[in-house]
């Protein structure tokens, strides 16, 4: 039936057609996706280093293995016992790192080490995003690129990359979130991304307490954000002293906080002084040009360089490892503010040393990569597997899912995920399955001797060997 036009009633008119809002025509301002587009290809890049670390048998450390205990005993709604440390110890009486809770859900999908890595790639890529905004924002677009790509090739956050992983990946976004919303003076972001960095690591209130001192310092004119600061600079202080001496000593065996060995009450500051300066000069000058000493934003990385360098531990003062990753977006946004400042100087020398300091800061980075991990991504036989990697492959899967393994570093990470692993030599009563170890050194002459000095009262047989790695079955 043919539609027929509806007949008006007496007395009605047609209404009017509304009037539909114009589309906002308004031009997107440019350069809206280049941090992001730059944390794309940064997390690629890490990802890419850290998974063929780990399918080349390349990991430096058991920690990757500690990590996905931790992480694996949350996903199965356990407590986070790592008993690489030992049978039983819960991982919360060594550090005190609850935010690892939140990788439990994927790692429930996906229970293998490099899920680890990826989340960590993952995040010290977006970390870039604040760096860059803060950046293009103050500086403008070309220089917000140039020091964006500065700090995701800065060596802290490669250094801790090539490093496996560990638990401050959360901790670099934080810090780098909220010393962005403090250059732009929104001062309640800068505190709230700030009060998590207490569930990251049991030192990290002392950086809280140092952000809101900061923005006490930038707000000291606005009566109720300035009472906010001082209450987070509090809530921080308190969360390290309650952290140390409460919380990790009641979830510790002994009692007590076992890092407190490291910590040298007597003249620790004075030793290694030479490492302790080059750390210094390796983080101030071709990251800032020693402008970032020019920011009071510089203040937050007091707290970390503080414990690092008063420790009687060596492996704190320099720059290996992953230590220095937490100082990387302190020192990239403390440029940036002094860089904005420069730019209003009175002083000619500091406006034109301002202008040159990102593309100078930015061919550093790369000029320094190719000493750095990621320049292994432009080598061709960094594609390539090792020629003993599938056959000691096959001989660590003849162990059984859910054996108890006791195993050194090269063993350890690829076994975590489906067994009870313990460390060599620190079952503590308790005779393993299996004993898996990395032997490529020649460290043990005799492994079948050495299960028997392990376990007296049990008998071990070889159950497979490749490349210098060994599988011992318990026989008895």
């Amino acid at each position: 039936m043919p539609n027929t036009p509806t007949p008006l009633l007496p007395g009605k008119s047609i209404p009017a057609p509304v009037a539909r809002p114009p589309r906002d025509r308004r031009p997107r301002p440019p350069g809206r996706h280049d941090p992001h587009l730059l944390a794309t290809a940064l997390f690629a890049a890490y990802a890419i280093l850290s998974i063929l670390r780990y399918e080349h048998l390349a990991t430096r450390s058991w920690d990757l293995g500690i990590f996905e205990q931790a992480v694996r005993g949350y996903a199965q709604l356990r407590a986070p016992v790592v008993d690489l440390k030992g049978p039983g110890f819960n991982i919360l009486g060594d550090h005190f790192s609850p935010v690892l809770a939140l990788l439990a859900p994927v790692h429930r999908l996906f229970p293998s080490p490099v899920t680890l890595l990826v989340a960590q790639a993952a995040l010290f890529a977006l970390s870039a995003v604040p760096v860059t905004r803060a950046a293009a924002g103050l500086l403008g677009r070309p220089r917000g690129l140039v020091l964006g790509l500065a700090y995701g090739l800065s060596w802290g956050l490669q250094r801790a990359v090539d490093f496996d992983f560990h638990e401050i990946c959360f901790a670099v976004p934080l810090i780098a979130f909220s010393l962005e919303a403090l250059l732009t003076r929104r001062w309640r972001p800068a505190l709230l991304w700030a009060l998590p960095l207490v569930l990251v690591k049991e030192d990290l209130g002392l950086t809280v307490a140092a952000v809101a001192l900061v923005v006490a310092l930038r707000c000291r004119r606005s009566p109720r954000p300035l009472v906010y600061a001082l209450v987070v600079a509090v809530l921080g202080l308190a969360a390290t002293f309650v952290t140390l001496t409460v919380v990790i000593p009641s979830f510790n065996t002994t009692g007590g906080y076992e890092y407190w060995t490291k910590v040298d009450s007597g003249f620790a500051l004075f030793d290694g002084t030479d490492v302790k300066l080059r750390t210094l000069a390796w983080l101030l000058i071709p990251t800032s040009g020693l402008l970032a000493l020019r920011s009071p934003l510089f203040v937050v990385a007091l707290p970390t360089l503080g414990w690092r360098f008063c420790s009687a531990d060596d492996h704190y003062w320099g720059t290996g490892w992953h230590y220095s990753a937490v100082l990387m977006p302190v020192v990239a946004l403390a440029l940036v503010d002094a860089l904005a400042r420069a730019r209003m100087s009175s002083r000619p020398w500091l406006r034109s040393y301002a202008r040159h300091v990102p593309a100078a800061v930015a061919a550093a980075a790369l000029a320094l990569t190719t000493t750095l991990p990621l320049s292994t991504l432009t080598e061709s036989a960094t594609y390539d597997t090792p020629e003993g990697v599938p056959r000691i492959e096959r001989a660590l899967d003849r162990i059984p899912d859910g054996a108890t393994v006791e195993a050194d570093i090269g063993p350890s990470s690829r076994l975590t995920s489906r067994c009870r692993v313990f460390w060599i030599g620190a079952t503590r009563g308790t005779t393993p399955d299996y004993i898996a170890l990395n032997n490529t050194g020649k460290w043990v002459g005799d492994v079948q001797g050495y299960a028997r000095q392990l376990h007296p009262d049990a008998r071990y047989v070889i159950d497979d060997a490749a490349y210098g790695y060994v599988v011992l079955k318990r026989s008895s």
